[in-house]
């Protein structure tokens, strides 16, 4: 599921001030040119969001600036946004976003093991036990989570195609966004993090 975290709506109302290419064809060029950028700065908002609510000191105040910078950012015009190394600032983000995930996740007790990257696809995880583990990246498409403990796991960018998260715990998990909810299979004794409402689809 396609999530433009708002991006497309800034950019029709504030970056281009109110027009679009349908009504205005020259426009298209420059606007679908800034879409990925402004995506990009939106996305990073959503998990800078969270951070600011997980993170402790001295993190905070790091995390705290980025955000400003990243939503200053996003007033940019069309030329200032394309030309935005937006890679270099995604990555300082994702340095940052690591550290918080780190610091959070060092105080589970007995964390489980990380699995950051792995291929998972199909794995058979019915009622593990990955609780304040890292599944950042990770491929877990069709795999059997159902039943298992996600508390306080990193599920930043893991994909969660047809994952079975029925019964599962993911209350406190993080960076966990609604399109990667959408995509998995649910049900209503699943426990998703404060904020989140089961997709229509789930049973």
């Amino acid at each position: 599921m396609f999530d433009c975290f708002g991006a497309g709506q800034q950019l029709t109302e504030v970056t281009f001030g109110g027009r679009n290419w349908r009504t205005t064809p020259e426009l298209a060029r420059p606007m679908f040119a800034a879409l990925p950028v402004m995506r990009q700065l939106h996305e990073l908002l959503w998990y800078l969001a969270e951070a600011v609510a997980r993170a402790g000191e001295p993190l905070l105040a790091e995390v705290r600036e980025l955000q400003l910078e990243t939503e200053q950012h996003t007033g940019l015009g069309p030329a200032e946004l394309a030309a935005l190394d937006i890679a270099a600032h995604r990555g300082r983000g994702g340095d940052l976003l690591r550290r918080v995930s780190a610091t959070v996740r060092s105080q589970v007790p007995d964390p489980a093991r990380d699995r950051e990257g792995v291929d998972l696809i199909g794995a058979l995880l019915r009622g593990a036990r990955l609780r304040g583990a890292s599944l950042r990246g990770a491929y877990l498409i069709a795999a059997d989570l159902a039943g298992a403990d996600l508390r306080d796991t990193d599920l930043l960018g893991a994909d969660l195609r047809d994952t079975d998260l029925r019964g599962a715990d993911l209350t406190g998990c993080l960076f966990l966004t609604r399109p990667q909810v959408t995509a998995a299979r649910g049900d209503r004794s699943t426990r998703l993090p404060a904020g989140f409402d089961p997709p229509a689809h789930w049973s």
